[in-house]
């Protein structure tokens, strides 16, 4: 921009460049009330009290305690932004959905990117994963894949992006965390603001039933990845962004994910972290923002048709599908179930009992990856974060963790070792565990009951009705905040 500032610092002025010679809109009220005076209360003399009947001030006041919804619980840091999905390669073979179902069409998709375990108000640049989440809004219906950006999750579609990959340094991260806690939010949207639009290349791994039942390895765990030597990446779209939200909160904040939602031709693995999220997305969201919340512009399935048999609750938005029937089966020519579009026929038995995997092959991947896909200065920068992010805690804890990665290879443990040692020699830790038990002495009724009678003295409680609690045979001590 010519006086420095960049396109994210200037929303508003380029919305005012955007209105050009408009008038501003005459101010209202919710219920679009045209508004005399905003900035005076209506009050009983220059000094005295407000009075009730001052609408003007009570709408607004109203709203404004209304105005924050639930934060995300994880992924609550986050941008987003609109775009589309071309298809570059014919995999029709592979999947019948309707997305794919020839070379150069396209299907509008929204994008939110994520931290994961901060909350709204947290930096773009601690270290954490980074959750990506899309949404395409396809003819038959809204198409969410959620995932993070580590090569090991839920979903088998690598995505690759185009622009390259660039990381800070620790030093760097740091600095920006306190004086530019929005970093990634700017350089997103003002990327899209110059027409510099990010795209990523989308790939799909494909294998057979026949191939996931002989697999060395369970094909669904999401701790794994398939190798790309024996399963290679197979071109299939683009995807890119070149819109950016009018508006956060309508169109990002209110973004609602799920993977249960899925067209004909996309349905679940029996991944177990998958099966989890088809209930727990859509519950969240049920939860945040409310049961209609795919009533939301951003999350309407806006290229198909709705019609079911769902109605009413709070914020009812749409038509509520006017006079169909509410009921089914019906003799009124309600919506009916479409027999092409069930899901396919699978096999499945077993024992039903809840089977532990934590004894299956957690390491030859990582020792692969430590070994083969990181150089040593990587390796070095690795075993320094991870010791840095280890040193705080307890020593018992640490000596875990090594072992664990000592597992993996015997030179990744010593390293992170070499690197605890110095940092504890330095911090003053002793090599002693220290643990902590609830004394076992138990006192008897009448000491208890003297102990109660005391504290409620300084409380200024009801002695009589305390120390009848604390003289009740069976109630636990921990509810008058004592334990034994």
């Amino acid at each position: 921009m010519a006086d420095g500032r960049d396109d994210a610092a200037d929303q508003l002025k380029q919305w005012k460049i955007h209105r050009g010679s408009q008038k501003p809109d005459v101010l209202t009220t919710g219920a679009g009330n045209p508004i005399g005076d905003k900035l005076n209360v209506l009050t009983v003399g220059p000094r005295g009290p407000l009075l009730v009947q001052d609408v003007v001030f009570t709408d607004e006041m109203a709203h404004f305690d209304r105005e924050r919804i639930p934060e995300r619980v994880v992924h609550a840091k986050g941008a987003g932004a609109f775009g589309y999905f071309e298809v570059t390669h014919d995999i029709t073979q592979y999947c019948k959905a309707k997305v794919f179902e020839h070379i150069g069409k396209r299907t509008p998709l929204a994008i939110r990117f994520s931290t994961v375990a901060g909350e709204s108000g947290s930096a773009d640049t601690v270290r954490d994963p980074r959750g990506f989440a899309m949404k395409f809004y396809t003819e038959e219906g809204n198409w969410d894949l959620v995932g993070n950006n580590t090569p090991i999750f839920f979903i088998r579609d690598p995505m690759l992006t185009d622009q390259g990959i660039k990381n800070l340094s620790v030093e760097e991260a740091g600095r920006l965390a306190s004086t530019d806690p929005d970093y990634a939010i700017r350089d997103l949207y003002n990327a899209i603001a110059k027409g510099n639009y990010p795209s990523w290349s989308f790939y799909i791994q494909v294998m057979t039933f026949e191939e996931a039942e002989k697999f060395p390895f369970n094909p669904f765990d999401l701790t794994k990845v398939w190798p790309h030597s024996d399963y290679p990446l197979i071109p299939v779209g683009k995807l890119v962004l070149n819109r950016n939200p009018a508006n956060y909160f309508a169109e990002v904040e209110q973004m609602a994910y799920d993977p249960s939602n899925m067209p004909p031709g996309i349905e679940p693995s029996p991944d177990k972290m998958l099966q989890g999220r088809l209930f727990s997305y859509p519950d969240t969201h049920r939860h945040r923002l409310g049961p209609n919340y795919l009533q939301l512009p951003v999350n309407c399935p806006f290229r198909a048709r709705v019609a079911n048999y769902q109605r009413d609750g709070p914020m009812t938005v749409s038509d509520n599908q006017g006079g169909a029937p509410n009921y089914y089966p019906n003799s009124f020519t309600g919506p009916e179930d479409q027999p092409q579009f069930k899901q396919s026929r699978m096999f499945a038995s077993g024992d039903v009992q809840r089977f532990n995997s934590a004894n299956e092959d957690n390491v030859t991947q990582v020792r692969e990856f430590y070994l083969k896909v990181l150089n040593e200065e990587e390796r070095q920068r690795l075993c320094k974060n991870i010791a840095e992010h280890l040193k705080d805690a307890q020593l018992f804890i640490q000596k875990r963790a090594v072992k664990n990665f000592t597992d993996v290879h015997p030179k990744y443990g010593a390293c992170i070792q070499a690197l605890l040692d110095k940092y504890n020699a330095e911090g003053g830790k002793k090599d002693v565990i220290r643990t902590y038990t609830q004394s076992t002495t138990r006192m008897s009724v009448k000491e208890r009951s003297n102990l109660c009678t005391a504290l409620a003295v300084n409380l200024g409680m009801n002695l009589k009705l305390f120390g009848e609690i604390a003289a009740s045979p069976g109630v636990p001590l921990h509810l008058m905040g004592l334990h034994s």
